[in-house]
């Protein structure tokens, strides 16, 4: 018999906007809104609460958002005082439990099975983080605690303003998810949201997991038992902890949900250069490459490979990682979130090859990554780049 899991989601809603109320306290009392420009025609990164209470909503024009609500702050993004800033909550999590997984800006998820004999009942657990997040970073957040992932991302969204923490005893999470709309199962689509609720006129998730599995397959194909599964609240994934050996990542939660192969790639050749560039930096090989992919409706997707070759080149790399992208990157569905990493680093060796006999166009590409790597040193990492990356 399996010991049942105990799973923590931290959620602190607009991250960004809370840790610059932190910073500016004068912020607290006003609808704010996250924008990368001061320009009518940005799109809003991230709003408050009270924004999205006047109407307004991630991905609105700054022109309607200002027409919607006159008294909207709007503030540039900050992204080194976010990643500060979840760099500490990281840090104070990471006492009660190795096993965290950051998934996106203010969201961690932490299993605590097997630790009530060191901190007591995993709810009371909760609560006390919640309380110690408050105290030292100023951060109000909600937190669900259920036996899986999904059920205590889902109750932590779903907590009215005036409670912290939301418990879905383990065993009651089909009744959890029954009375709850058809859009919080994660991994339906807009065509299939639309074909559910106007056609067929299926509007809470207990209607959902009562369709039997040969509708289900009619309607999502080859991912019905997957639907059923989250319509019963059944979640198997683990939760993945940060990793401890020595790797190189970049990731990007993108302004607007994409789904262009071209701008995707072009940010990918852009991710690589980073990685590649630091990988020399630390005159390193990497063993394995991997990419991580989040959907618009929280899918997650990994591939991962090991390198045919130890190089630190990012013209050798990103073939492998172009390669990856084309297994992970799948379905129609808007892409939110990339990551990639390198890992198994292995160090270089100054011994020379007796045989190595480099091509000519290998050489000068070397060359060229080189004279780049110089100009980034000198005048900044977006000095310059590739055309393939903007």
């Amino acid at each position: 018999m399996s010991v049942p899991r105990h799973i923590i989601h931290l959620h602190i809603p607009a991250f960004p906007i809370a840790v610059a109320r932190v910073v500016e306290p004068r912020l607290r009392a006003w609808p704010v809104a996250l924008a990368p420009a001061q320009s009518e025609r940005s799109l809003l990164l991230c709003v408050s609460p009270e924004a999205r209470a006047e109407g307004i909503f991630k991905g609105m024009p700054v022109s309607r958002a200002k027409a919607l609500c006159p008294h909207l702050r709007i503030i540039p993004p900050n992204p080194e005082l976010t990643e500060r800033a979840f760099h500490a909550l990281g840090s104070l999590v990471a006492r009660y439990t190795p096993l965290w997984e950051p998934a996106g800006a203010g969201h961690i998820y932490l299993d605590l099975t097997g630790t009530e004999r060191l901190w007591g009942r995993v709810r009371d657990t909760a609560y006390r983080i919640n309380r110690e997040v408050k105290a030292r970073l100023e951060l109000l957040g909600a937190a669900g605690v259920a036996a899986n992932k999904m059920v205590s991302s889902i109750a932590s969204r779903i907590l009215p303003p005036e409670e912290e923490i939301l418990d879905v005893p383990c065993g009651r999470e089909a009744a959890f998810m029954a009375p709850l709309r058809v859009t919080m199962v994660p991994g339906i689509g807009r065509l299939h949201l639309k074909l559910l609720l106007e056609e067929l006129n299926i509007i809470r998730v207990r209607q959902l997991a009562a369709l039997d599995m040969e509708s289900l397959r009619l309607i999502f194909g080859s991912r019905g038992p997957i639907i059923h599964q989250r319509a019963m609240g059944i979640d198997p994934t683990p939760v993945y902890p940060v990793p401890q050996k020595p790797s190189v990542c970049e990731e990007i939660t993108f302004a607007e949900d994409e789904n262009d192969n071209e701008k995707l790639l072009a940010v990918l050749h852009r991710m690589v250069e980073r990685c590649a560039w630091r990988l020399r930096e630390r005159k390193a090989c990497p063993q394995r490459a991997g990419i991580l992919i989040r959907y618009a409706d929280h899918m997650e997707v990994r591939r991962q490979c090991r390198l045919p070759s130890l190089t630190y080149w990012d013209f050798e790399l990103y073939p492998h990682l172009k390669r990856l992208f084309f297994k992970a990157c799948t379905r129609r569905t808007r892409v939110r979130f990339m990551r990639i990493w390198f890992s198994a680093l292995c160090y270089e060796d100054k011994q020379l090859m007796l045989f190595d006999c480099p091509s000519p166009w290998k050489e000068k590409s070397k060359a060229v990554v080189q004279a780049l790597d110089k100009i980034r040193v000198r005048y900044g990492e977006n000095a310059i780049q590739y055309a393939k990356a903007i």
